[in-house]
């Protein structure tokens, strides 16, 4: 153990009537829910870059976190990685992630970068074989360094393209070393800032090219994990290719990859694109392309990704709901794509922004569950739609408009609106929270 979290005990369930703040109310690892553990439903992860690697800052602001190992040496690596273990222990997560620029320090090329990565990729098994922690996913970091900023795969420079290209493939060979389930593609800066400069067609050949070498590499290097596209709108560039669910699918269809690629789906970023966190979920659900989530959430006055903590148990209720139809997770998980607040400067702090999380995920998922095992919900959709599993209702799908039109003359067909009942189903959801 480091001293950084010196004094704050293992957070173990003690109930909702308990009165430690350092310790659960709603997250029971062993409680079972649809008869799976609450531990193997959530799969919590929490995320290297804003637990251990932020400092602070925001857009009209440096710096106000000071932490031991902040700094470009690989002693001051070694040593966030034992806290980073350290804070993993005392939540009883049982996985992280993270991009290579997390836990490495910067190197002068490519070269160094690398051998930087596979030093603390030893160091990392080394904690993972002693603690059982796993890796649910990793990642590149192609969008801090200045090299990025016209983006990486998209970029116009060949010779960006080509190190990005060779920093991924140094990353998933990271990930498949750790035993990572997962391999997430995040486009920070897969965009434009405006089209003067720009040839949106050839860069998406560019993005397309690049997506397909990834899975090439897959099952080159035997990796069994999913590849997961992070969609993400704007911020900071104006536009970018991966702007939502729906984008990213058409995407992948447009270069033959959607049985090859999934989505990791951040709450935030469904909310930048104009949706809700449980519309990306569902569509991802209908698509067969749902993989794992980042579970964080927005300050609504704000028009930007603030990432924080998530405390709101309705929405989650409703993401989780949507998960659970899909089957729940396989490979995927939730993950705390959150950070503190840049004035919550105590270790305390950290550890019970996971605690609040972990809570809230596990009040939504309980509820989400009684939703399903209910069975109301379904119920009423089912019959909204009950018209279409009729004969004459299947029959229209096959028709044409002729044949419709004049079956609605013969039969004067004069149909009357219905109640789609909303109010009376957002009182049914209330009644599960």
């Amino acid at each position: 153990m480091t001293d950084f979290f010196k004094g704050i005990p293992q957070i173990i369930y003690e109930g909702p009537q308990t009165d430690n703040e350092f310790a659960f109310r709603h997250y029971n690892p062993d409680e079972l829910v649809m008869e799976k553990s609450m531990k193997d439903h959530l799969r919590f992860a929490c995320a290297y870059w804003h637990s251990l690697a932020w400092p602070g800052g925001d857009p009209f602001g440096g710096q106000t976190f000071e932490r031991p190992w902040f700094g470009d040496t690989m002693e001051l690596a070694r040593l966030k990685a034992d806290t980073a273990f350290d804070m993993f222990q005392i939540l009883d997560v049982p996985f992280f992630c993270f991009h290579d620029a997390d836990v490495r320090p910067e190197g002068a090329n490519y070269a160094e970068n690398t051998r930087n990565l596979e030093a603390i990729v030893e160091y990392f098994g080394e904690k993972m074989e002693a603690t059982g922690l796993q890796l649910l996913w990793g990642t590149a970091n192609l969008f801090s360094h200045r090299r990025f900023m016209a983006g990486a795969a998209t970029n116009p420079d060949p010779e960006v393209f080509a190190f990005s290209a060779a920093t991924i493939k140094s990353c998933m060979d990271a990930t498949h070393k750790l035993g990572g389930q997962n391999y997430v593609l995040w486009g920070g800066r897969e965009g434009y800032e405006t089209l003067l400069n720009t040839d949106m067609g050839r860069e998406r050949a560019q993005a397309g090219a690049m997506l397909q070498m990834v899975v090439d590499y897959k099952h080159k290097i035997g990796f069994d994990g999913t590849i997961l596209i992070e969609p993400k709108p704007q911020e900071p560039t104006k536009h970018q290719y991966d702007y939502d669910v729906a984008t990213v699918y058409g995407f992948l269809k447009d270069f033959g990859l959607e049985g090859e690629v999934k989505v990791n789906i951040e709450q935030g970023h469904a909310i930048l694109a104009g949706h809700s966190f449980e519309h990306e979920l569902a569509l991802a659900r209908e698509l067969g392309i749902l993989g794992s989530i980042d579970m964080n959430r927005n300050d609504y006055q704000s028009g930007w990704d603030t990432d924080q903590f998530p405390n709101n148990v309705p929405e989650m209720a409703l993401a989780f709901y949507e998960i659970l139809r899909a089957g729940g997770f396989t490979t995927g998980g939730t993950n705390f794509d959150a950070k503190l607040r840049r004035q919550s400067l105590d270790p305390e702090d950290l550890i019970l922004a996971h605690v609040g999380g972990m809570d809230a995920c596990a009040a939504g998922l309980k509820a989400a569950a009684a939703m399903l095992e209910d069975g109301k919900l379904e119920a009423a959709r089912e019959e909204r739609y009950a018209g279409w599993d009729s004969e004459a209702g299947k029959a229209l799908l096959s028709s044409d408009l002729a044949s419709i039109e004049k079956q609605v003359r013969e039969k004067d067909i004069n149909p009357l609106p219905r109640s789609g009942r909303q109010e009376r189903l957002e009182n049914l959801v209330n009644r599960y929270l």
